[in-house]
């Protein structure tokens, strides 16, 4: 006959099989029920609402916002869990929607030709707004000095919102999040941007700007 288990066993009252008491049988698996045996739960493991009705005849905002330690516990893991879902989620489309932008970019046609403007609307010491390749494509067009003529796309490449010139700085600037490029390279020089910001490349004949293509520069 096996051994008697060290500790009180703890069972319902009429939950035992009645031949559990039989000395060639005590213990044995299979007379009682399942779950007989198992441990009782501590009392600072069981949630009881301050009207001491049962979880489940509690109302759905008290079982999502629970009053005691235990179930408190279980909601902070289940929303942990739908945080890391959704995170991975979100950077799975973010990923996704990266490699798009690639993809369309890689299969455009060529940039065309195409008149920006008269240098004589251009003053040195300022900058105008242009679209190219494409009319929703926003770009700037800067003269720093007499002898340069400058364009850029007017995207971050952070988070695409709109650069500012800073002429008297000689950086282009992004308020977003404090990005900083170089006014006259494009090159990113501080803050979150990854890569330098699309150039458009320029050509000038009898005093006419005209953009000719873009050059995208990694990192």
């Amino acid at each position: 006959m096996a051994d008697r288990p060290e500790g009180p066993v703890r069972a319902a009252a009429g939950a035992l099989d009645p031949g559990l008491e039989s000395p060639a049988r005590e213990y044995l698996a299979g007379t009682a029920r399942t779950g007989v045996y198992e441990p009782a739960l501590e009392p600072d493991d069981i949630t009881i609402a301050p009207d001491g009705r049962p979880a489940e005849a509690q109302p759905r905002w008290r079982q999502d916002f629970p009053v005691d330690w235990p179930a408190d516990q279980f909601v902070a893991r289940r929303d942990f869990g739908r945080f890391l879902v959704l995170t991975s989620g979100a950077f799975v489309a973010g990923q996704a929607w990266i490699a798009a932008r690639h993809l369309v970019r890689a299969n455009r046609p060529p940039a065309p030709r195409m008149r920006v403007a008269a240098l004589r609307d251009v003053p040195v010491g300022s900058a105008m707004v242009f679209t190219y390749p494409g009319p929703q494509d926003r770009c700037l067009l800067i003269r720093p000095d007499d002898a340069t003529l400058v364009a850029f796309s007017q995207s971050c490449t952070h988070l695409s919102c709109a650069v500012v010139p800073r002429i008297a700085e000689g950086v282009l600037h992004c308020p977003c999040h404090e990005g900083y490029f170089d006014l006259r390279t494009g090159r990113n020089i501080a803050g979150p941007p990854p890569r330098p910001l699309p150039k458009i490349l320029l050509e000038t004949v009898n005093d006419e700007v005209y953009a000719v293509g873009v050059e995208e520069k990694a990192a």
